[in-house]
């Protein structure tokens, strides 16, 4: 799916205890599933009940009260083809898509997790950790 000009990046910290009143009900079971604490999303649409957010390839409608857009834009986002910049001696580089993008709020830092050969990494990757391919 195409991204909108310009990407508007966000953190939705909505948990089962809000209650599901932020949650379109046909998105409702899914978006418990992702469990969106901590992970980045992007704001593809608006209207005056529901925002539609993207992560990686699923779409959800939600409200907007509990969105807090981001400033500062991860350097990767969902799709983008990356590479382990610096692997173990000896190892061949992790090289595949990303899949999820997360913020440490603390921090302040992003991390990625990739899909290689059609499989899920289990190692959440820094930024500083991966480069374009």
């Amino acid at each position: 799916m195409p991204r909108p000009k310009p990407v508007v990046y966000g953190l939705y910290a909505w948990t089962p205890d809000y209650g599901f009143r932020y949650i379109h009900p046909a998105n409702r079971r899914t978006f418990e599933w992702l469990e969106p604490v901590g992970k980045v999303f992007e704001k593809i649409d608006e209207t005056d009940d529901w925002i539609l957010l993207r992560y990686d390839e699923q779409q959800f409608k939600v409200s907007g009260e509990l969105f807090k857009e981001l400033y500062q834009k991860p350097p990767f986002s969902f799709g983008d083809t990356v590479a382990e910049a610096r692997p173990a001696p000896g190892e061949p580089a992790h090289q595949g898509l990303i899949s999820d993008v997360y913020l440490d709020e603390a921090n302040e830092t992003f991390r990625f997790q990739l899909v290689e050969r059609k499989r899920k990494l289990k190692r959440i990757f820094e930024a500083d950790e991966l480069r374009e391919a």
